[in-house]
């Protein structure tokens, strides 16, 4: 029995959703904030967040708020890969363990 391919599909679907999970959490929040900011009595409150938002993605990506994005996304995936590997290496750890 082929593990390999099994794995190898496994983490490119695993890099893929876990990269795509905080990139579009971070693009949604950006996305509401700059639609309240075009609201009459919220513009303070969502142009305040805008700024609060691109801070952060700036810390993370050494002032450039589209490098912090793809850092924290980069970092989600790496994290997703790792979970993945050490959830396949388990189960084939068990699966082997009871034969």
């Amino acid at each position: 029995m082929s593990t390999l391919p099994n794995l190898l599909r496994s983490l490119l679907l695993t890099s893929i959703f876990t990269f795509l999970a905080p990139v579009l959490l971070i693009s949604i929040l950006l996305a509401g904030s700059a639609v309240i900011s075009y609201l009459p009595h919220l513009e303070a409150f969502g142009t305040g967040s805008l700024e609060q938002i691109a801070s952060f993605l700036k810390v993370f990506g050494s002032g450039s708020v589209w490098r912090g994005i793809i850092v924290i996304g980069s970092v989600g995936s790496l994290a997703g890969v790792l979970f993945d590997t050490y959830t396949f290496y388990r189960f084939q750890n068990l699966r082997n363990h009871h034969q």
